[in-house]
């Protein structure tokens, strides 16, 4: 009988368990304050976190920060409804995942610009990479063509005319070093730089892993009509919510700008 009656017990406490995750699933509906967010760490998360510690609350609104590490689980929280929006992307790779997964997201304003540069242990300046060269560079697509081209900015190959940011290996019509491209998660490059000539590393994996594109890159993105920049990411139809124009307008105020300024010194680039 005690073993019947613990088992119903048990039972009883994993139902109530289950329904507390489930109304927790529905959190972030449009009558709650909350926003719930998810971001890079740095530096979305930290300038979500400047917003919501400086000037969330003269707005009526308050943000719950989620950290992802990857470039893939943001978009799946944010269609499985764990989440109400996303910071963490650039409209080219949004435009691939939206192709690829038939997401039904909206990308709001251009909030900053993470500027792409080259990395390395080995050289000391670009045109110093040895021939044969491992060149580590993104493997999600957008981003791949993003390095592919600055590359071929600073003359280490040339791509086909007007193949512009969706630029593959397959359209390098000239590598006079012979250079050797390993595709490698975004996340892994800055680790990748003792086995490479050089790396190619979004500005956000660069700052988390103590480097700064300002001054450590060999070479770096321009900042101007740059169409990588960073954005608040929503499902269509809830452009509108209340807590999202909120967000919006402090993501694009004085104080944000000048806290971008500030903290990155040239690293991170307001993009408005």
């Amino acid at each position: 009988m005690r073993r019947t009656l613990a088992a119903v017990l048990t039972s009883a406490t994993l139902l109530l368990g289950l329904a507390a995750c489930g109304s927790s699933s529905d959190e972030g509906s449009a009558s709650d304050d909350t926003l719930k967010v998810g971001v890079s760490p740095v530096p979305h998360g930290e300038i979500l976190k400047y917003i919501s510690d400086n000037l969330a609350s003269a707005e009526g609104l308050k943000l719950d920060i989620v950290e992802f590490n990857d470039y893939i689980q943001p978009n799946v929280a944010l269609q499985e409804k764990q989440l109400d929006a996303n910071y963490f992307q650039h409209v080219p790779y949004l435009e691939e995942e939206v192709a690829a997964k038939g997401y039904k997201f909206t990308a709001l304003k251009p909030v900053h610009i993470e500027p792409l540069g080259v990395y390395s242990k080995n050289v000391k300046n670009i045109a110093d990479v040895p021939a044969g060269g491992v060149v580590g560079i993104p493997n999600d697509p957008s981003n791949s063509g993003r390095a592919l081209n600055l590359l071929a900015a600073n003359g280490l190959l040339t791509l086909k005319d007007g193949v512009g940011v969706k630029a593959t290996e397959k359209d390098i019509t000239a590598n006079p070093k012979n250079l050797e491209f390993k595709a490698l998660e975004a996340a892994q490059l800055p680790r990748s730089l003792e086995d490479t000539a050089i790396s190619v590393i979004n500005g956000n994996y660069a700052i988390e892993t103590g480097l700064k594109p300002a001054t450590d890159s060999l070479a770096l993105e321009k900042g101007a009509d740059n169409p990588y920049a960073n954005l608040l990411v929503v499902r269509t139809g809830e452009e509108t919510d209340a807590r999202v124009v909120k967000l919006e307008k402090l993501l694009h105020s004085a104080e944000v700008k000048k806290f971008i300024d500030d903290k990155y010194q040239g690293s991170v680039l307001a993009a408005f």
